[in-house]
C-alpha cells in the first residue's frame, strides 16, 4: 500500500515535470535550440503570479491569466532580442546565449523579489486532501495534475486543429521545405517561445504553490525536466509527457522507499542510463546523416 501511495504521489508530481519538459521540446523541435534558461523563465512566471496575488491582492482567476499575459511578453522579447539576432550563428553561440539569459533573469529576480523564499497563500486553490481507500492525494497536487492535463489537451488541439499549429509541425520537420511553402519560420519561432514561456509560467505557479519560490531553488526544480526530455526523446511531445510522469514516479518511489537523498538524484541516474542505452530516448528518432 505504501508503494502505491508513493506511485500516485509521483504520478501527480510528474504532471508538473511534464509541463516543463514539453516547453523544452517545443523550442528544440522548432529551432533546434536547447533552452538552458527554462528554469529561470519558469521561476519568473511564478513570481509574476505571486506578485499579482500577494502584492496586488488580486484573485487567482485574474492573477493567473495576468501572469500568462506577462509571460507572452517575456517570450516575445526573449525571441526578438536574444535569439533572433543569433539565428545565423553557430549552435554553441546560441546555447551560450541561453545560459547568459538564465544568469540575467536570475539577477533580475534577486533585485525585484530578493533571495528569500516566498509562497502563495495555502487556501488559494479550494479543496482538501482526497482519500481514495488508503491513498491520500493532496489538493495542490490534484490541481497541478488537472491544470497540466488541461494544458496538454489545449496544446494537442492547437497542433491538430489550427493553421499556426500545423505550420509549427511543418517547421519542426524541415526549415527549408517550410520556407519554400511560404511559411514564415521567424514568426513560428516567436510563437514557439511564447507557448514555451506560457507552459513555464503555469509550471512556476504550480511549483510555487506546492513548495515555494526562490531564485536559487526554483530553477533547480526545472532541471529535473531534462532527464524527462532525454528519456522521452528530444523531438517527441508525447515522449516528454511520458518522461515527466516517469521521472515523478521514480523520484517518489526511490525517495520514499529507499532514501530521500537518492530520490533527489534518481532522475539524473535515469538520465545517465538512458544516454548510455538509448541516447535518442524512447520515442526519439535516430537520425542518420549521409556524408
Amino acid at each position: 500500500m505504501l508503494t502505491l501511495q508513493f506511485f500516485v504521489t509521483g504520478l501527480l508530481t510528474g504532471g508538473i515535470y511534464a509541463l516543463v519538459a514539453v516547453s523544452i521540446v517545443l523550442i528544440y523541435k522548432a529551432t533546434r535550440i536547447f533552452n538552458f534558461a527554462v528554469g529561470e523563465l519558469l521561476a519568473l512566471g511564478g513570481y509574476f503570479c505571486f506578485s499579482l496575488v500577494v502584492w496586488a491582492g488580486l484573485p487567482l482567476w485574474i492573477s493567473l491569466p495576468g501572469a500568462l499575459i506577462l509571460a507572452v511578453g517575456v517570450g516575445a522579447l526573449v525571441e526578438r532580442l536574444v535569439l533572433r539576432p543569433l539565428l545565423s550563428q553557430p549552435l554553441l553561440t546560441i546555447i551560450m546565449a541561453t545560459l547568459a539569459l538564465s544568469v540575467l533573469l536570475k539577477g533580475i529576480m534577486l533585485m525585484v523579489w530578493t533571495g528569500y523564499d516566498v509562497g502563495f497563500p495555502k487556501d488559494l486553490l479550494p479543496g482538501k486532501t482526497l482519500l481514495v481507500g488508503m491513498i491520500a492525494m493532496s489538493h495542490e497536487l490534484l490541481w497541478a495534475f488537472g491544470i497540466a492535463l488541461v494544458a496538454f489537451v489545449g496544446l494537442a488541439y492547437f497542433f491538430i486543429k489550427t493553421k499556426t499549429g500545423l505550420k509549427m509541425r511543418a517547421v519542426s520537420e524541415n526549415h527549408e521545405l517550410s520556407m519554400s511553402c511560404g511559411v514564415n519560420i521567424v514568426a513560428i519561432f516567436a510563437v514557439t517561445w511564447i507557448l514555451a514561456t506560457i507552459l513555464g509560467t503555469l509550471s512556476g505557479f504550480l511549483m510555487g504553490y506546492r513548495l515555494c519560490l526562490a531564485p536559487s531553488y526554483t530553477p533547480l526544480l526545472a532541471l529535473k525536466a531534462f532527464p524527462a526530455v532525454i528519456f522521452g526523446g528530444l523531438e517527441s511531445i508525447p515522449g516528454a509527457l511520458i518522461g515527466g510522469l516517469s521521472v515523478g514516479v521514480i523520484e517518489s518511489l526511490v525517495g520514499g522507499l529507499v532514501d530521500p537523498t537518492m530520490g533527489e538524484v534518481s532522475a539524473y541516474i535515469l538520465l545517465l542510463l538512458v544516454l548510455i542505452v538509448r541516447p535518442e530516448g524512447l520515442f526519439g528518432l535516430k537520425r542518420i546523416e549521409r556524408v
